[in-house]
């Protein structure tokens, strides 16, 4: 498939096999909720679009995003030591994304925010389907991680699902592959590779509900002699189809709806995440947190991403069990409203 949307104007539906060689949005039939059609300004305002990457091992915790909301570009980053708890995090917002920019082929191009000495940068190149995180920051911070879905082979969860009334939303998931490169902060100095980390990537770009929340989690590791990913949500991609799967050693394996018991005013006591056919049962147990609040009014977000260990099962079915065994991972609570 080269584009999303189609002659018509509307979208292609489903699971895909591969991504989309671009999220042409503004070819899409844009209407309001009464069936009146929008223009092009309504489109740029109405359309988001992020990506996401990050770095999973027992040394090093890391993660990465970037977001195009229209009316401002958002950029964070952080890096956490799990054996002495520190950790360093920043948080960049540039009014109608200025200093940002956002390629709209999920396999290529480049996503990047600039703020004074700073740079975020997520390179996506298509002959490989390498993914490359390059991270330059103003206190001597930098970051320059990669991962190739082709070495060894691997099935990405690629989807589109309409949402509310007049709305779509892509998304394209990567957890459980080998990661490779350097990270030199006031942390430490680290080989990836030598860490045997693991990488975890999302690209998701559409029309989104006005006011919407979701539920996340994701895991990357090795569990026994098989490498393992998991990624679960509840909130976003839901109609018609969930992106809900695991992948073992790059296989993608889908799971049904998932549910996310927690205490929202507690976020770091543990949370049960388990799936309706079985197949995921999970404990979550947090070991630290990133968190944004933003209120301007037509802008707002309440963000937590925490990171921690995993302890449960996975029941592929017809397979033996995969014991889950203090993997880490993320859980995301998010409230947003653009």
């Amino acid at each position: 498939m080269d584009r999303l949307i189609q002659a018509n104007g509307q979208p292609h539906y489903g699971i895909f096999p591969r991504a989309p060689g671009a999220i042409n949005y503004r070819d899409f039939d844009f209407r309001s909720p009464m069936g009146r059609r929008l223009g092009a300004l309504a489109k740029w305002r109405r359309f988001h679009q992020f990506q996401y990457f990050g770095l999973i091992s027992e040394q090093l915790i890391g993660g990465c995003a970037l977001a195009n909301l229209s009316l401002a570009g958002i950029g964070f980053v952080y890096l956490f030591h799990p054996a002495s708890g520190r950790m360093i995090e920043r948080q960049f917002k540039l009014p109608l994304g200025l200093g940002t920019r956002f390629s709209q082929q999920p396999n290529a191009g480049v996503c990047e925010l600039r703020s004074g000495g700073n740079l975020l940068r997520l390179e996506n190149h298509a002959s490989s389907l390498e993914k490359r995180l390059l991270v330059e920051l103003d206190d001597g911070t930098r970051i320059d991680a990669c991962f190739s879905e082709t070495e060894p082979a691997f099935q990405p969860m690629c989807i589109n699902t309409p949402t509310a009334v007049n709305g779509w939303v892509y998304a394209q998931k990567v957890a459980g592959v080998r990661c490779t490169g350097q990270v030199s902060s006031a942390l430490g100095d680290f080989d990836l590779a030598q860490l045997e980390a693991f990488a975890h990537h999302d690209w998701s770009a559409g029309y989104m509900r006005p006011e919407t929340h979701w539920n996340w989690a994701c895991l990357s590791g090795q569990a026994g002699a098989q490498r393992v990913g998991l990624n679960l949500s509840c909130g976003v991609n839901e109609t018609s189809f969930t992106e809900n799967c695991y992948w073992l050693d790059g296989e993608l394996i889908k799971v049904d709806t998932a549910r996310f018991a927690f205490d929202r005013d507690q976020p770091l006591q543990p949370w049960q995440i388990s799936s309706h056919d079985g197949q995921v049962d999970l404990r979550f147990e947090a070991r630290g947190l990133h968190q944004e609040r933003l209120n301007l009014g037509i802008l707002a977000s309440n963000f937590k991403q925490i990171f921690g260990q995993f302890k449960g099962v996975l029941r592929p079915v017809g397979r033996a069990a995969v014991p889950i065994d203090n993997l880490w991972g993320f859980v995301e609570d998010q409230y947003v409203k653009w």
